[in-house]
């Protein structure tokens, strides 16, 4: 069965950096569309970053400048590098993938994964 798996989550205290990695399964990220998106406790989950098949990505306006989306082809992989983190980017940080490329709608979204937990904390 298709699937995406995320990786790279921990503890880090602020102003620090963690790369989260979402490795897929059965299909391609270099033909899919593939979202970030993150839910703190008690708070809606919300889109963090996206990179379409035609590369465009997009930024949630508060990460803009410390976040950045990208791909590796060759491992079918798409990462979350993530700079000068901040306690507010506590959140568990889930990847999910559309295979038909273009959208970055959680509702078209093809499969989810698990989640890593990221926590700023000094």
């Amino acid at each position: 069965q298709p699937h995406v798996v995320e990786s790279g989550g921990g503890l880090v205290q602020p102003g620090g950096s963690l790369r989260l990695s979402c490795v897929a399964s059965g299909f391609s990220t270099r033909y899919s569309a593939v979202s970030w998106f993150r839910q703190a406790p008690g708070k809606e989950r919300e889109e963090v970053s996206c990179i379409r098949r035609d590369d465009l990505t997009s930024y949630l306006d508060s990460v803009k400048g410390r976040f950045t989306i990208s791909r590796d082809n060759t491992e079918n992989t798409v990462f979350l590098q993530m700079n000068d983190l901040k306690p507010e980017d506590t959140a568990t940080y889930i990847c999910a993938a559309d295979i038909g490329g273009y959208s970055c709608s959680p509702n078209f979204m093809n499969y989810w994964g698990q989640g890593a937990l990221v926590t700023v904390s000094s």
